[in-house]
Parts: structure tokens; sequence; C-alpha cells
């Protein structure tokens, strides 16, 4: 495998919608999100109303990559190895010593190879590794100090109750029906959410589609959302750069082999006909779906036998893991985490060109020094390396975090936001991660602060 990579040299060139292409306020989605589900509790399920009270400095606690074990209510921070790095149970922290007490000398936590080698969820453990459900760790955290606080015993019986909240805000009939908190806030006002592509995106999503890229959208948001997010970022014209478009993916299952694999299915008004298609024919609109029928597809399109695809995601459960895994394509991870430790997210030239919405658009949560979710937390630390403290006194070593292992694992690269690479020719050759090249070299356009130091500072 060469060391370098390239789009000039791939067929198809793929995205995940939300987050990828798409870039939200984070604040203020965050906000949304949290609201969201934190008001589905209160007002279904007889919560504590003060969970819907947040100060600004409450959300340093929202950290992506954290793993909550729902069988105590700890939250973990993990390293490459699977040790625990820094814990919290509820929202208050674990000392050296407590988390030597909770999970041994060695800080092994148990079901680590389950998730290091599956990336699926269980009824054991649940961990956030996407900016949608990343405000239900700040409010699993805020339940468990409730429960505590109520003099309650904390078992994996709340998160039947947060899984319900998820599913009352997000199924794929809320947006139809105005159900929830969160589809209607964005419907009424999707400027405040959402950020348009500068015009450097399109045009870069044009010049693939000129040199003869097949181009292709897969997103797990339903199709009445998908069309929303992509006429306000996009253009009203947005279908007339993707040759595919695949809503309700449900991904990872995307990716799924038989048995397991759904059909396609294709929409009328926005709805799932009843009947599965046999296989996929022609290029168009479809929901749900499986990558061997799409792989087929794209063979004729692209008139080769094995079509070279690359993929852009977000999100290692969903994107980069199945995709590298069971598709073999190509994959780049977005990482908004970068921008925290010091990687522009874009050309400071072109900076002028994106569509800021005007600060007082942005909501009141702006100015009020509320963390940004890519920030590094003061809490948590750095997303790609921490320090690992033994008990006794010894001394501390840095780790990489499983997060920046996984990504160098199965990414080809890393970027902080499309707007990274858009002003780049096609032939643009990237250094690629590898296994024997240092942890730095895969990030464009520089590696995050932590990585660097860390280079830095070793003999």
């Amino acid at each position: 495998m060469s060391e370098y990579f390239s789009l000039f040299d791939c067929d198809v060139i793929g995205f995940d919608l939300d987050h990828t292409l798409c870039r939200y306020h984070l604040k203020e989605t965050s906000r949304l999100i949290y609201e969201s589900f934190a008001r589905y509790l209160v007002e279904h399920k007889g919560y504590d109303k003060d969970l819907l009270n947040l100060t600004p400095a409450t959300w340093d606690f929202c950290f992506k990559g954290l793993v909550v074990d729902l069988e105590d209510g700890n939250l973990v921070k993990l390293a490459e190895d699977g040790t625990v790095l820094r814990a919290t149970h509820g929202t208050h922290d674990l000392s050296t010593e407590e988390i030597i007490k909770h999970y041994g000398p060695k800080r092994e936590w148990k079901h680590f190879n389950s998730l290091n080698t599956s990336y699926t969820r269980s009824a054991k453990y649940y961990f956030y590794d996407n900016y949608f459900d990343l405000p239900g760790a700040l409010l699993c955290a805020k339940v468990v100090d409730m429960l505590h606080k109520r003099g309650n015993e904390v078992t994996s019986d709340f998160w039947k109750d947060m899984v319900a909240a998820i599913d009352h805000n997000y199924n794929t009939s809320a947006f139809r029906e105005d159900a929830g908190t969160y589809f209607p806030n964005v419907k009424r006002n999707p400027g405040r959410y959402l950020q348009p592509c500068s015009d450097s995106v399109k045009n870069w999503l044009r010049s693939m589609k000129n040199a003869g890229k097949v181009l292709l959208l897969i997103t797990s948001s339903h199709s009445d959302y998908c069309r929303l997010v992509c006429e306000h970022i996009l253009g009203k014209d947005f279908e007339e750069l993707f040759d595919v478009i695949i809503t309700n993916a449900l991904k990872p299952g995307f990716f799924s082999l038989v048995p397991q694999q759904r059909p396609f299915r294709i929409l009328v008004n926005d709805l799932e006909d009843s009947e599965g298609l046999p296989s996929l024919d022609k290029p168009g609109w479809y929901s749900q779906g499986n990558w061997p029928h799409l792989h087929e597809l794209l063979k004729s399109m692209t008139g080769k036998p094995e079509p070279k695809v690359v993929y852009f995601g977000d999100s290692m459960r969903s994107d980069m893991f199945p995709a590298s895994s069971y598709g073999k394509w190509e994959t780049v991870m977005i990482v908004e985490e970068m921008e925290g430790e010091g990687v522009p997210r874009s050309n400071p030239a072109k900076a002028s060109e994106a569509h800021a919405e005007p600060l007082e658009k942005r909501g009141k949560f702006e100015d009020q020094g509320m963390k940004t979710p890519s920030a590094v937390s003061e809490q948590w630390g750095s997303y790609f390396v921490d320090v690992y403290r033994s008990g006794g006194g010894e001394e501390e070593t840095q780790k990489l975090t499983w997060c920046c292992h996984s990504i160098h694992t199965y990414s080809t690269m890393a970027i902080p936001s499309v707007e990274a690479i858009a002003d780049l020719p096609l032939d643009y050759k990237f250094p690629r991660f590898s296994p024997e090249k240092p942890c730095t070299t895969g990030y464009y356009p520089r590696p995050p602060d932590s990585l660097l130091k860390r280079v830095q500072s070793q003999p």
C-alpha cells in the first residue's frame, strides 16, 4: 500500500451528512439536544426538574469518547490498551486511589476487549462517539448525581429511560409529526443550528463530479430531515451534486453482511415503500439498504470490478470502523477536536468566505463562557493523549487515548473539516496513517498540539 493517499485515485467519493458535510453550531445544537432528552425525562418519566438547569461551566463535562458503565454509573476515559485514564461517578471525579479500587491495580476496564473489537453497543455499557448523543453523557452523569441525592441505588434501569428519550426525539416519524423538542426547533430556525457550506466546499464537490467521480451521500438521518439540512447547507439544487443518496441507512448496520443486511427501499413523499428492492439497478435516492448491493451498483456505474471508494465520516462506530473493516473503503475522519488543539479548520485566507451567522442570531449561549464540545475539557483533558497516573507515587506516563488509537487504526487520514482540504487540487497526495510511521503522520493540515508535544517529549 502506498504511504500516500489521493482523491484523484478514487472512483467513488462518499460522505456522511451530519458533522461531516454539514457543520453545526455546536454550542446551540448541544444545548438543544440536552434539553430534548432532559425535558422528556422530566415531563414523561417524573425526573427532577433540576436536570433542566445548567450553568455554562457544566458543559466542560461534555467530552467525546467517554464510555458509561451502566452497571455502576461511572464514566470512563480509556487508553489505547483499555486502562482507565480518568473516571467519574456521575459528574464527580474519581481519584487515582478510587480508580484503582474500582478497576484493580492495573486499572483495566473489563469490557474493553468486547468494545475494542466490535465497536458495538451493549446492555452493560454505552460509548459516546458523535455529537448527536454526546449531551446524553452529561445528562447520564447528572441523573446519577440525582439518584444519589435521593438516596436511590444506581442501577442500569435509568438507561431504559435515556433510550426512550433518544427514541422520542430522533425516531423516523418525529420530523414529520413535529414531535419531541429537537426537530421542531431546527425546522423553525435552521440558521441557528446549521452552518451553510462555504463556496469552496460546493465548488470542490462540483469539481469532483466534473472529474468523473461518483458522489455518494449516506446518512442515518431520515429523508425529510436530510432534505432540510442539505437545502440549508448546500442549496435547493443539492441533489444535482450526488449520484446516489441513501437516507435512513441505519449505520453501522448498513455495512452488515448476509443474513442481517436490509434491502434498499424507494421513497414516495418521504415514506418508504413496503417492498424491498432485490438489487439496485440505477443511481437515485434510496432508503435503508446495504453496502453489498451498493457495491454492485458502483461496479456498474464505474465500469470497474473493484471501484476504489473513499468515505468521509465523523463517527468511529458508524463510519470509520465498518467502512474500513467490512467495506474495505478508504476512510477520512472528520475530527473537530483537532480545532480545539490549534489546528485551523480551513485555509485562513478563505476564512472570510464562511457564511457565519451574526452573533446575535447564534443565541444567548455564545458569550456566556459555554465550552464548545470539541474544545479541550478541563475535567477530561485531551481527546488524543493523556497522563496515566499509577498508584503509590510512581512516575506519570503519557498514553494515547483509545479514541486516538482507533483513528490511526481505521482511518486513512484525519482532518478537522472538509473545508481544510477543499482548496487543494484533487491529485494532492496526503500522508496516510501507518503502523510504521509516527503517530503524528496522517493528520492534515497538521497534528493536534497534544500529539506534537508527546512526540517532542519522547527521548
